[in-house]
């Protein structure tokens, strides 16, 4: 299993509705809104690293509202 923290960048005021749709997506385990350089963080799990690549791509990036991101995966050290 790969967890990973995705940070998020939003269009102004769009942090909440950005929140709500995530929060639905298989795979988000919790989605908050934060304040700072980014807008919203997200904590993520999936199968392999590939399949969070097709997590971020093809789910999350999609939603509305949203500029950009970045993942973090976990690192186990």
């Amino acid at each position: 299993m790969v967890h990973a923290y995705i940070l998020i960048q939003t269009e102004v005021g769009q942090a909440p509705v950005v929140v709500a749709e995530i929060g639905s997506i298989p795979g988000v385990a919790v989605a908050h809104d934060v304040t700072g350089p980014y807008d919203v963080i997200v904590q993520a799990q999936a199968d392999s690293i590939d399949d969070l690549g097709r997590l971020v791509v093809a789910s999350i990036q999609k939603v509305p509202g949203i500029t950009r991101t970045l993942t973090c995966p976990v690192v186990n050290l």
